[in-house]
Formats: C-alpha cells, structure tokens, sequence
C-alpha cells in the first residue's frame, strides 16, 4: 500500500497545505473575526506563495524522494526547502508593498512567520507520517514460523540489521534483542529491544529464548572475537550470519539486506592494514604500466587496482588465454568504449626473449609488475626445470630488458617461502630476489621485492581445496596438525605490491606485517563447523605427512636479515646484502638455466640449492 503513494499526492496535499496555513496564520495573529481589510491581502499573498513555494519544494527534491524511507537528511531538506521559500515569498510580498505596486492592501508582517512554521510543521509532518506507518507495519507482521534472531554487536551495523528485520516485507524473521560486550551498552533499548548481556551469554541466552539464528553484525570485528561467537553458536546447535563488510558493500557484491553464511575470511581477519592511494596514484597516473602474470589472482588484482589510478596505458601479459580473455570483466573501473587506449592484453611467454623483446620495443613501459611464476611448491618439486626456466629464466629475461629499454621501476613479486628455502619453489623465488637486488646496483633504479604469504581466495589456496573434499563427502587431508601460515586477502596483497613501487628507493625487499600465522587444521576444523557438519563425525581429518619441500611454519625473514622501519607503520624492508662477485653470480644462473634445459636434474638441484643457500656470497 505505501508503496503506491505516489509523490503528486504529497503535490496535492501540498497545495491544500500552502493555502490553508496562511489562514490559520492570521486567524492566530488576529481576532476573529478579522477585519475586511484584510482579506485582499490574504487572498493575494496565498495565491502567490502557492505557486513561488511549489516551485522551491520541487528545486528541493519534494516530489523526488520515497519519503517511506525518510531519515534525517529528509528533515533536513524539509527545513531548508519550507526556510527559502518561505523568505522569498515574505521577501517579494512585502517588497512590491513597499514598491506601491499592490494598493489598498493591509497584512500583518508576523502573518509569513507564522504561516513559515505552519508550513514547516504540516510539510514536516505529512512526510515523516508516511515514514512512521512504514515502520509501524513491521510490528506484530512478522510470519510465526520465522526465526527467532539474536543479533551480536549493538552497534551501527547492529542498528542497521535491526532496522532490515523490522521493516523488509521479505524477512519474516523475529528480531529477539542484542548481546554486546560493551558494559554501557548492556541493559539499553536499542529498536526496541533490549541489549540482553555480553557475549559469554549466548549458550544461556540462545536455550531460553529459544533462538533460532545469530547475526554477527561487527564487520570490523578481529578474527578471535568472530571465532569465538561461531564456537559459542556452534555448541548450541544454532546456525550463524554475518554481515557483510566495507568492501564487500562498496564493491557492490552483497547488499545490505544479504546476509551470508560466515566464511574463513570473516574467522581469519585481523585489524585491516590501510594503504593511502595518494603516492600510488602520483606514480601510475599518466604512466605505461606492464603486469606480468595478468590472468592469475594476484596480476588481475593488480590490474584492477592499477586501472584506478589512471595510468598512460596498461599492458597484461600472460601465457594461459583463458584468464587473460576474461580479464576485462574483471576489472570494474575499465571504460565500457575505447578500452584499447587505455588497455591491452598480451599474449607471451617472459622466458621467450625474442618475443619479449619485440613487446618491451612497442609497448615502452615506464612501470612493470612481475608477477608470473610458478607457486605450487609440490609441483615444482617434481618440475624442477621448469620452475627454473620459468621462475629463473622468465625473470632474468624481463630485468634484462627493463635495463636494456630503461624501465623506471620493476616490482617483483616474491614469497615467504624464499626466506631460508628449502623447496624448489622458495628456492628460485629467493634466487629471483637475489637478481632483483643486483639489476636495482647495476641499474641505479627501483627494482624491488614484496614478499607475502599465503593470499586467501587465490587460485590453488588451501581453502578452495578443503571446500571441495567438504563437499565430496571427506575426508579432508592435512599434512601435519602443526602447520601454520600467514595469510592474506587478495586486494591486501596487491596493496602492498603497490605501496612498495611508491615507497622503493633502492634494492628493498618489503614484507607485510601479517600478524600471527593461522594452523592450517584449525581452518579445515572451522570450514566443516561452518558447513554444519561434525569432525569425526560428518568429515574426517586425515593427516597425509609433510610432502617434498615442506615446512610446518614460514618466516617472513631469514636470520641474516634485519628488518627495518617504512613510511607505513604496517610495512618492513630489507635491504640486500650484495654479492660479493656479480660475474661469478650469473655465471651460475646462465648455467643453471641451461642443466634445467638439457634435463640435467642432479646437477641443476644441487647448484640450485647452492646458490639459493648464500654459498657464492661473502
């Protein structure tokens, strides 16, 4: 029924409104019944404001908004728009009196402040009405079989989902009250409902009153206090919301009326890590911008990002056509029309140098993001030459042309597996490093390193992998119940790479602070919770042993290494020490590229290691 109450009602009524408010006005201002004298004044001055405020009210977006859904800017504009009017209409009327343009009339000059408040109390009050019956619907509509719904956190958020559930025709569910741990809060009426106790209630407040559903409405909320709100729930028997963050709202991937099911990333987050825009945007704007790897999770990310800040043009390379050719979708700030002035996708191998070559001749990039590689450290340990020749040979190749064609910048794209390696993998990443360093001493420019641990949602992430054995029926298979890791969101990642090509002034590794690393079967434990399922008795843990190349816990930095401070109080450097004999050095990597190419495995593994090991530094 609200729904259908148009605005050119509000338009009728408002013009009902504007003719009677100045005769009441003078009624209050007189005594009845008034004298003649003034009754062509009061018709003139009623004919006139009519059609001067219609006019306002329209400029200020009256007959414009769904006043169903009013708030305080509503009233706001109600005060403003009733304010403007009602001075030009006092304003003009009593100057052309003045002006003698209007004989023989008499009106009181308080009759436009009184007929103003009138104006403002029924234009007022005719919208926000609308608003209160909205509102006052919700009570006593809601479905008997809904859920009954305890909300944790009674804040903004908290407010928000109470006023969803209170108002939305599609939610049938019944709001019960909040649990909040701050004391303050504890007691209050927050929508009508009480704030029942603190968190540590929920398993006594869940059994009596009878609650079927727990919202978690604290989207900035640190990953213990989440883990343990799903742990108390869980024990209930109770299923678990949460509502959707920042990002997720802005992006416009969830709305604020979707709640979803808790995901890993709600269990696993920490205080978020904000980078500023600015520097990064006075570095890529107007700029040629390369990114290698552009179809994986961290190269399209970086696409995306990099395409905001509006750069000269962005170039994504990439061997796999797949990724690449779904790549533009992506990328939600992309032009729909000339898409090729400003962006371009490439096909090409980085260890093809003739092919490279050619690119880096036509494309001339200032900028360049290197983040093709292989990363799965189990099959690398069974592929060593190609690790080599991609990881290796793919990064000696774009550090060669980027010094050749006088590259601005170079940001490579490493791994907290490269710190004291002992996987393949880790092994060429810290090797990658290692040329990095030398091409920033011999290149004089910024070629700089990030290294960040496991990125959540990436292609080949644990979690993906546990989802689907979930999924399969079980078991899901660990390799050791003491395995750890750092974790990461994708865009955090990306934010990074892109702080380290606006703050590196040298040959800088930049690490993240990530906080404390995450045991990899707390997650698979979390996941087959948050599938609603049992361990052991739904889904089983199996424990497969650590494979080839295989640590329980990764560092972010080796023995040898002294982390230092940054401009971001979230980012570390370190400096490279340099190698003592730059000839001998590449000597080492060209023949390490060509035992990879002949097959040779033996004596590649065992200069590989070698090198990665420091053994040819001082």
């Amino acid at each position: 029924m609200l729904s259908r109450f148009r605005n050119r009602y509000f338009f009728l009524l408002d013009v009902v409104i504007l003719a009677l408010t100045p005769v009441v006005a003078l009624a209050l201002r007189v005594s009845l019944p008034w004298a003649e004298q003034y009754n062509l004044g009061l018709l003139i001055y009623v004919l006139f404001s009519i059609p001067v405020k219609i006019i306002v009210f329209k400029i200020f977006g009256f007959y414009k908004r769904l006043w169903r859904y009013a708030s305080v800017d509503a009233i706001i504009s109600i005060v403003w728009g009733v304010g403007i009017a009602s001075i030009v209409v006092a304003g003009s009327f009593f100057a052309a009196l003045g002006a003698g343009l209007v004989d023989k009339v008499a009106l009181p000059r308080s009759v436009p402040i009184i007929d103003a408040m009138l104006t403002l109390i029924f234009i007022a009050a005719t919208r926000l009405s609308l608003r209160l019956v909205q509102y006052q619907s919700g009570v006593g509509s809601r479905n008997q079989d809904g859920k009954r719904v305890l909300v944790v956190g009674a804040g903004e958020a908290g407010q928000m989902v109470a006023r969803e559930i209170h108002t939305s025709q599609y939610i049938q569910d019944t709001l019960v009250g909040f649990v909040d741990d701050d004391p303050i809060k504890i007691g209050s009426i927050v929508h009508n409902k009480t704030v029942l106790g603190p968190i540590d209630d929920l398993p006594k407040l869940i059994e009596s009153k009878k609650i079927d559903e727990v919202i978690i409405a604290m989207p900035t909320a640190p990953g213990d206090v989440i883990r343990k709100v799903v742990n108390l729930c869980e024990g209930s028997g109770v299923l678990t919301k949460t509502l959707p963050g920042i990002f997720e709202l802005i992006s416009g991937e969830v709305t604020v009326s979707q709640l979803r099911e808790v995901q890993v990333g709600d269990l696993l987050r920490r205080q978020p890590v904000h980078f500023g825009v600015e520097r990064v945007e006075e570095l890529i704007q107007g700029n040629r911008v390369l990114v290698t790897g552009a179809g994986g999770s961290i190269g399209s990310e970086l696409c995306n990002q990099i395409s905001r800040c509006n750069p000269g043009k962005l170039f994504a390379l990439g061997h796999g056509e797949n990724s690449l050719f779904i790549l533009p979708s992506k990328i939600k700030s992309m032009p729909t029309k000339d898409k090729s002035n400003q962006f371009e996708i490439i096909i090409g191998d980085v260890r093809d140098y003739d092919r490279m070559e050619h690119i880096f001749e036509r494309t001339k990039p200032d900028i360049i993001f290197h983040a093709a590689a292989h990363k799965h450290v189990p099959l690398m340990e069974d592929n060593l030459e190609d690790a080599i020749s991609n990881n290796i040979l793919g990064t000696k190749t774009l550090l060669d042309l980027s010094k050749k064609f006088n590259v601005g910048k170079f940001v490579y794209i490493s791994t907290d597996k490269a710190v004291d390696p002992i996987n393949v993998m880790g092994m060429t990443k810290k090797i990658g490093e290692m040329m990095v360093s030398q091409a920033a001493l011999d290149s004089g420019k910024p070629f700089v390193s990030v290294r960040f641990g496991n990125v959540l949602g990436s292609r080949g992430s644990v979690v993906p992998f546990f989802q689907k054995q979930i999924s399969a029926g079980g078991p899901v298979t660990i390799t050791h119940p003491d395995v750890e890791r750092f974790f990461m969101t994708i865009p955090e990642a990306v934010q990074l790479v892109l702080q380290a090509s606006a703050l590196g002034k040298t040959n800088e590794i930049f690490v993240l602070d990530m906080g404390q690393q995450i045991k990899i079967r707390d997650l698979a434990i979390e996941l087959i919770q948050l599938s609603g399922l049992k361990v052991g008795e739904d889904i089983d843990l199996v424990y497969t042993g650590l494979r080839p190349g295989e640590k329980i816990s990764e560092e972010l930095f080796s023995s040898e290494e002294l982390a230092m401070a940054t401009e971001h109080d979230k980012i570390l450097a370190v400096n490279y020490e340099v190698i003592s004999d730059r000839n001998t050095f590449f000597n080492y990597i060209d023949q390490l590229i060509d035992l990879a190419s002949k097959g040779e495995i033996g004596k590649a593994q065992e200069l590989l290691q070698n090198m990665a090991g420091y053994n040819i530094r001082a």
